[in-house]
């Protein structure tokens, strides 16, 4: 994995909001969402980042695209620090680096036509010198994602949610960017629908060499798509690997956990199951001293309240416990 390009690498990334009371003044407490994230996304690759709503996920995807401005840490894209780059810098980093968003309901301007939303990255940088050919790449792009081209001058309402998050792919593939920002993409859809949305995304990746941040829940799907997984916890990183290692044998309890609550129909993998995790996730504005996890987990002993594991390569993997497991 090391001899792979880098395409984005982070290092220490944080994002903390202090928290105020109903006069806007701010108080001591402080909300630590992602905390100390380092982590690498190879080029051509879809490294996809799961964990339970509250996780920091989605927050780490927009600080990617310095959507959100981090507190700490640096974001290198092709070898650049982009946390110190001006607005004027961020609007060339975007012709590289784009989003689709989860919901194409919200995501879309309903007030303005197909062939509008399309064509918005192409106007804003000025790609091409006549609308004319600004809307053959529109027609382009349509066709490229499944949307018929006759169909341009209707509006987002007239169409279902598949087609709309296909609309919104076409709009991200707009200006040939070479990472993708996937957030959810196929949450608020019928899960036929999530299939074919899928399927597009990887024809895409193959033919223009797309590199996918992968950002979801689901642990079926992020299994379908991805290549590294990366599982996080309140705001921290717990264990990074390839796909099938993490579900044959997972390293971090929680990961493990994680898997066992998948449902699944094959009466072995249900026997084998341990106990499912007991307690309510730990506050992220007070999180637990040392190992985030350890308030849930079973295996905990006393230097996991003590200090803090850090994440560690054990083999192709890395993990952050004390206590690795060694049987998947």
């Amino acid at each position: 994995m090391s001899e792979r390009e880098v395409l984005l690498l982070t290092r220490r990334l944080t994002k903390e909001y202090r928290l105020k009371n109903s006069f806007g003044v701010s108080k001591k407490q402080v909300v630590h969402a992602v905390s100390g994230v380092s982590l690498e996304i190879y080029k051509g690759e879809t490294l996809s980042l799961v964990g339970e709503s509250g996780c920091g996920k989605s927050t780490l995807g927009r600080m990617l695209m310095r959507l959100i401005e981090p507190t700490d840490g640096q974001i290198l894209f092709e070898g650049k620090d982009i946390t110190i780059y001006s607005e004027k810098q961020m609007n060339q980093v975007y012709k590289k680096i784009q989003m689709i968003f989860q919901d194409p309901y919200a995501s879309l301007d309903p007030r303005m036509k197909v062939r509008d939303l399309i064509a918005e990255p192409l106007v804003t940088h000025k790609v091409y010198p006549t609308k004319e050919a600004t809307e053959e790449r529109v027609k382009e792009l349509m066709h490229m994602v499944g949307i018929r081209p006759e169909l341009i001058d209707r509006y987002p309402h007239q169409f279902s949610g598949g087609q709309r998050q296909r609309i919104g792919i076409a709009r991200a593939l707009a200006l040939n960017p070479k990472l993708i920002v996937c957030d959810e993409p196929v949450s608020a859809l019928d899960v036929s629908i999530q299939s074919q949305i899928l399927n597009l995304l990887k024809d895409l990746q193959q033919e223009f060499d797309l590199t996918y941040l992968f950002i979801s829940h689901d642990l079926g799907v992020v299994h379908y798509i991805s290549d590294r997984i990366c599982v996080m916890f309140l705001g921290k990183v717990c264990e990074i690997g390839e796909t099938e290692e993490i579900y044959d044998s997972p390293m971090h309890p929680y990961t493990r956990f994680l898997l066992q609550a998948v449902p699944s129909m094959d009466p072995e993998k249900v026997q084998k199951r341990e106990q499912i995790l007991a307690g309510e996730i730990p506050s992220a504005v007070n999180p637990p001293s040392g190992c985030r996890f350890r308030t849930r987990c079973p295996y905990a002993k006393t230097v996991c309240g003590e200090k803090e594991p850090e994440l560690k390569e054990l083999g192709d993997r890395k993990v952050a416990c004390h206590f690795p497991l060694t049987e998947g």
